[in-house]
């Protein structure tokens, strides 16, 4: 079958131009050709990224799109010289298959990951590059450990890039920086050096702003890699904070073979007991969460749609957020630079119910997910903590959650000592005790909904007691760790009486008990707004327990309207309201 699909594809695309072929900054870059068997009678000249499936996720089309197809996308280019090569593929989700000439040349599971493809081109020749995404199913992705979370977007949600490839690599570089007792930073910055040619000796070169970076030499075997360091001494640093995001170019580079380049901030993330310190002052997060979603492009975000969601999370003067999935490269540069921290999700998503974590492939699944996340976004300046998992209640369920949670927690800890380790709880079944999953943790994230799936009909004032009482029993069990409040909120639209549960002035109403009984709390290190935009989610959703306890409420099946924005952006009252609280 992959076969005939594949000729239905070649069959059906229209060529693409020389001129398009042979952008010379990027040979993948302009129109690519796309179609979904079924959904139309030819294909269609799209740009990357692009989603199959971004416009249609409610009603009864929403029940036929959520059920993922597969889409074929194809690209003819041509290389300026004969050689080996590397195609970068930032994420597609789910299944990807990569054809090169008809021929197999790649293989990947999962979104949101990045995966490359080594294959040798042919100069004075037109490659034709296929990638089948198939989103079929996103009940089998649940139960393999891939939970959506969100709606099932399908397509190649990422960049594609392809680039000419040395003899050597540079993967996985990262930075950490310890302020001195007298004002300097110590920098350490590392690399993994592989070589793809005989074994010899491979020197790494660099520079962080105007300072030379020195690394010793490394002997490394064909087809091996090795890691090297390199340290210095800043003694009058431009530190990244919020509200001054200073940023360094970092460049390293085995001359004449392979480089990298990044913009990086020197700052100094550690915990003090219950307190959170960025370069040795108290932090306290004040944000909203976030869901790469955008209308018309689902999750397959342009430029234009990451600057839309940077800029409103400064119009609430947010100095944080959270993602329950990895963000793309190109958000997180666009957060660097605005000083805008990340409590960033790199584990499953789905804890109450996950099945993560209960076979050895699944673990395995989700810790190769885990490093690859930190491998590619280490050296950003904005990831706060890693978060390992979303809502896991007591301590965890019996298919080995804990035992998983804490050994990820130690690798962190030992990969990325310069960051925290998270873990958002499940508020409703916190734990009443410290135990296995949580004695590596630094900050635990707390959901907390009171005033909407409990006492939703309750006094303010009542709802700010319960608010304390949640709070205050996870600070006693674990008097000496911070705790955030990472989820928070309440669905509003205009279908409901403005002061009633589903309306926005109750919305406004609750978010500000939870922002002023939690700015009360002095050891709480931060509150984030659940969230910042409406988005999609599987179209069977329609609001959850809400429903059972407000009937008659009025809630769009298969879009989550717990936003401070509207889908389509527009600021709903409670935006102004978090802003003036925040500000």
């Amino acid at each position: 079958m992959p076969v005939l699909l594949l000729a239905l594809v070649l069959a059906l695309a229209p060529a693409a131009s020389l001129a398009d072929a042979q952008v010379a900054a990027d040979p993948l870059a302009g129109p690519w050709n796309v179609s979904v068997p079924g959904a139309a009678a030819k294909a269609r000249s799209v740009r990357l990224p692009y989603v199959a499936n971004a416009t249609d996720f409610t009603g009864r089309r929403g029940i036929k799109s959520y059920e993922g197809s597969v889409a074929w996308f194809r690209k003819r280019f041509t290389v300026p010289a004969t050689g080996p090569y590397v195609l970068s593929f930032g994420s597609v989700h789910h299944k990807a298959t990569i054809w090169i000439d008809g021929r197999v040349v790649g293989r990947h599971t999962g979104a949101y990951l990045p995966f490359e493809v080594r294959r040798t081109l042919t100069a004075g020749r037109t490659h034709t590059l296929v990638v089948r995404a198939d989103y079929r199913d996103p009940i089998a992705m649940k139960h393999s450990g891939w939970h959506r979370a969100w709606f099932n977007f399908g397509g190649i949600n990422r960049p594609i890039t392809l680039r000419a490839a040395g003899p050597s690599d540079i993967v996985a570089p990262t930075i950490r920086t310890r302020l001195a007792s007298d004002g300097s930073a110590i920098v350490d910055v590392t690399a993994r050096l592989r070589n793809f040619a005989g074994e010899r000796s491979l020197a790494l070169t660099g520079s962080l702003g105007d300072h030379g970076l020195r690394f010793a030499p490394v002997t490394v075997g064909h087809g091996g890699s090795r890691t090297v360091h390199a340290q210095l001494r800043v003694t009058d640093p431009a530190l990244w904070a919020p509200g001054h995001p200073s940023l360094y170019d970092l460049t390293l580079s085995v001359p004449g073979e392979a480089s990298w380049s990044g913009r990086v901030g020197l700052r100094e993330i550690r915990r003090a007991g219950s307190r959170i310190l960025l370069n040795g002052q108290r932090l306290v997060l004040r944000g909203a969460s976030i869901q790469e979603d955008a209308p018309g492009h689902g999750d397959a975000l342009t430029p234009a749609d990451m600057d839309r969601i940077v800029a409103r999370l400064k119009r609430i003067h947010a100095n944080a957020t959270r993602a329950q999935h990895p963000l793309s490269p190109e958000l997180l540069d666009r957060l660097d630079a605005a000083g805008i921290l990340v409590w960033q999700g790199v584990g499953p998503v789905d804890s109450p119910g996950n099945w993560t974590e209960r076979t050895a492939h699944m673990r395995s699944v989700a810790r190769a997910r885990v490093r690859t996340s930190l491998a590619q976004l280490q050296t950003h300046p904005s990831i706060l903590a890693w978060n390992l998992a979303n809502e896991v209640g007591g301590q965890g369920h019996s298919g080995g959650q804990a035992a998983y949670i804490d050994g990820m927690a130690r690798e962190l800890h030992r990969s990325d000592p310069g960051r925290l380790v998270g873990l958002d709880i499940w508020g409703t079944h916190a734990p009443r005790r410290n135990g296995l999953m949580y004695r590596h943790i630094d900050v635990l994230g707390l959901t907390n909904y009171s005033g909407w799936y409990d006492h939703t009909f309750s006094s303010q004032a009542t709802i700010a007691r319960v608010i304390r009482a949640n709070v205050g029993a996870l600070r006693r069990a674990f008097p000496t760790r911070a705790i955030v409040v990472t989820e928070f909120g309440a669905e509003a639209n205009a279908s409901n009486p403005s002061a009633r549960p589903g309306g926005y002035a109750f919305q406004s109403r609750l978010l500000a008990t939870h922002i002023r009984t939690y700015a009360s709390m002095p050891t709480l290190s931060g509150m984030l707004v659940w969230s910042l935009s409406d988005f999609a989610v599987p179209p069977t959703f329609n609001g959850g327990s809400i429903r059972g306890i407000v009937p008659g409420i009025r809630l769009l099946r298969g879009l989550n309207q717990k936003g401070l924005f509207t889908y389509g952006g527009r600021a709903k009252p409670a935006a102004a309201v978090v802003a003036r609280l925040f500000g």
